[in-house]
């Protein structure tokens, strides 16, 4: 793998690290999603606990859909082409969202469109003061096609999910953190080494323990509530019958670090 590839990744100490690269903004053209593909396949046969995906462009964390592309589609019949390549978009940020190990986006500069939309579907988003984030769809005559009309509203509530999606203003760092859209705000520069420290403290944990708080907080958005404690009960019973819970409330007796494989 080089670093002329447009998605690159490396193994360090447990997490999974993607780097995107296609100059000049990481558009999300087929190269670049394909690659998220090749990536999320070796991340899932490895051992890695957490992703974190960052960027390797100054300015940018990715700018969004390929919009030449997209206008090459428009004498397909009836939008196949943008369909298909809507669907091929749309396959690595399901995976993200729904994986059973947590991911975490770094971003710096500009996370606009297809590029705020793979950051949603990431399970925790550090940025720094440098960060710009918004859904332009709209001034395309279009809508978000990859989860933003579903994971914004979700992360941020339904009315300051309209304000952004209606107006299709850019907000700064400052708001985003502000209205839950950035999980922790950084200084300039700072976002990749806080996301994989993050990520290194998310490696400490019990792995079977990170994935059922995933599903249960899944549940929470998506089930009504006595569903959604019917479902948590059952996850901690079982967790606490696995070896990852003996371990813990053992090494918490022991007055000692929990050594969770």
């Amino acid at each position: 793998m080089t670093d002329d590839e447009p998605v690159t990744h490396q193994v360090l100490d447990r997490v999974f690290h993607l780097r995107l690269h296609r100059p000049p903004a990481n558009a999300l053209g087929l190269a670049l999603v394909d690659g998220m593909q090749r990536a999320l396949d070796e991340f899932e046969r490895s051992d890695a606990r957490v992703l974190v995906i960052t960027s390797a462009l100054d300015g940018f964390f990715a700018a969004g859909a390929d919009i030449k592309l997209m206008a090459s589609f428009l004498d397909s019949p009836g939008a196949e082409d943008f369909a298909d390549y809507g669907e091929r978009l749309r396959a690595p940020l399901h995976r993200l969202a729904t994986s059973d190990r947590p991911s975490i986006a770094a971003i710096e500069g500009l996370a606009l469109g297809g590029g705020l939309e793979l950051a949603l579907a990431c399970t925790l988003r550090v940025g720094s003061h440098t960060a710009r984030l918004g859904l332009p769809e709209v001034k395309l005559g279009l809508i978000p096609g990859a989860g933003g009309t579903q994971r914004l509203p979700r992360l941020v509530g339904r009315g300051r999910a309209l304000d952004l999606l209606l107006t299709a203003r850019e907000v700064s760092a400052e708001e985003a953190h502000a209205i839950g859209l950035l999980d922790r705000l950084v200084e300039p520069g700072s976002a990749e080494k806080e996301a994989m420290a993050l990520a290194g403290t998310l490696c400490e944990r019990s792995g079977a323990a990170l994935t059922q708080i995933l599903r249960c907080v899944d549940d929470a958005h998506e089930e009504a509530l006595e569903l959604g404690l019917a479902r948590e009960a059952e996850r901690v019973t079982a967790l606490f019958g696995g070896t990852e819970a003996r371990e813990g409330l053992r090494a918490f007796l022991d007055k000692r670090r929990p050594n969770y494989v």
